[in-house]
């Protein structure tokens, strides 16, 4: 009852001082590594199904679809894959280590490729992921135990991530410093309760003497109760002291941390200045590069446009043209049909001609045969009307 106070003093403090509502994040890191460890847990937990979910892959190929069942397929084979290769390196000689070593090696690679193939196919269907969740599965239990355990440190990494470097100092210090306190109570606790026990054995073995002797135990421990208090309050005294050196050197401590951390939230906002210019130059550079883009996509919808009405300028000139051709073939159709009867009329007329001029030759040639044989006659009867001229006179003579 005599360090009430003291004990209400130091049981505000620590209300204080352990309370987490008190702490408020600060930056907007905090959140993108809870967000991170809050991500790994869910794949940690998809992960843990994959086994389960290949060995009913025939149930669910209809749900997961073609791409992810064959990558369950394939993550399936490098399973076997792997436990065929650790089964036979733990039968195998020893000559082959090097080069099992080497596929051992190999194929985890291929494995844990397979494995963020699978989660990535997952986790982009968070209707899927959720559906395979609900199934009654039971996690083995080392998958179960280091999901738990990993949740634990989340936590643990979330209420460190919301104390603050001042804050956790003084809260160890504070956590120190009860725990000292109360060692030291405990030992003063349990040397008077030894005491007190050693007192009572002597007062009930010697209480049949008498009363006198009764009354002088009595001053006794009285008298050793005045001890007892004097030795707590110097004990107290001392812790006292010793908490007040140590406090002091706890404030010196603090100053060094305090002047540290200011010099590292100058280097921190130096290098998120830095940082900032930079993210500021490439949203400028991406923002150029967009408009570019831009400008790049409406001079070809512009170029486009003026070819399209180009060509359906073209297009209806060819067509007019196609019916002028197409106007003028007929035209030629009949102008060929005239000109095949013309041709037709001539030839025959040539023909005509012909024969009108291999008869006209052939008469002509008879004709000129005619005459000749009538000039002939019309001579030969002329020199025999001469040649009996010729006789008569000559016997008239």
């Amino acid at each position: 009852g005599m360090a009430t106070p003291e004990k209400a003093m130091i049981t505000s403090d620590a209300m204080k001082m352990l309370d987490p509502g008190r702490l408020k994040p600060d930056k907007i890191e905090t959140e993108r590594i809870i967000t991170v460890l809050d991500e790994t847990i869910a794949k940690l937990e998809l992960s843990s199904l994959i086994p389960r979910i290949i060995d009913s892959l025939d149930r669910f190929a209809d749900m997961l679809g073609p791409e992810i069942t064959n990558s369950l397929t394939e993550h399936q084979k490098l399973s076997n894959e792997m436990e065929h290769l650790l089964a036979s390196s733990e039968e195998g000689d020893t000559m082959r280590t090097e080069e099992q070593r080497g596929c051992l090696c190999l194929l985890e690679e291929r494995l844990k490729c397979s494995v963020r193939n699978v989660l990535r196919l997952l986790l982009a269907n968070p209707s899927l992921c959720q559906a395979l969740k609900y199934e009654a599965w039971a996690r083995e239990s080392p998958a179960e135990v280091f999901i738990k355990a990993f949740r634990e440190f989340r936590n643990f990494m979330l209420e460190r991530l919301l104390t603050s470097p001042v804050e956790e100092e003084e809260k160890i210090q504070f956590v120190e410093d009860i725990s000292l306190q109360i060692k030291k109570n405990t030992e003063a606790i349990t040397a008077l309760q030894a005491e007190l026990a050693a007192a009572i054995r002597t007062r009930e073995d010697e209480i049949h003497k008498k009363d006198n002797v009764i009354k002088d135990l009595k001053n006794g421990m009285q008298d050793l109760t005045k001890d007892c208090k004097a030795g707590i309050q110097q004990i107290k005294q001392e812790g006292e002291k010793q908490r007040e050196e140590e406090l002091q050197a706890s404030q010196a401590r603090c100053a060094r941390l305090q002047q540290d951390i200011q010099q590292l939230g100058a280097q921190l906002s130096a290098l998120v200045l830095e940082h900032r210019a930079s993210e500021l130059a490439l949203r400028k550079r991406n923002c150029r590069v967009e408009m570019e883009i831009v400008n790049w996509i409406q001079k070809y919808d512009t170029d486009m446009g003026e070819k399209q009405a180009e060509y359906e300028e073209v297009h209806a000139a060819y067509a007019e043209e196609k019916a002028q051709l197409s106007l003028l073939m007929e035209k030629r159709a009949v102008l060929l049909q005239e000109y095949s009867q013309i041709e037709e009329e001539r030839r025959i007329q040539e023909k005509k001609k012909e024969q009108a001029l291999k008869e006209f030759t052939t008469m002509t040639a008879a004709a000129i045969r005619i005459q000749a044989f009538w000039r002939g006659y019309l001579v030969r009867s002329l020199f025999k009307s001469k040649r009996k001229k010729k006789k008569k006179k000559g016997k008239g003579k």
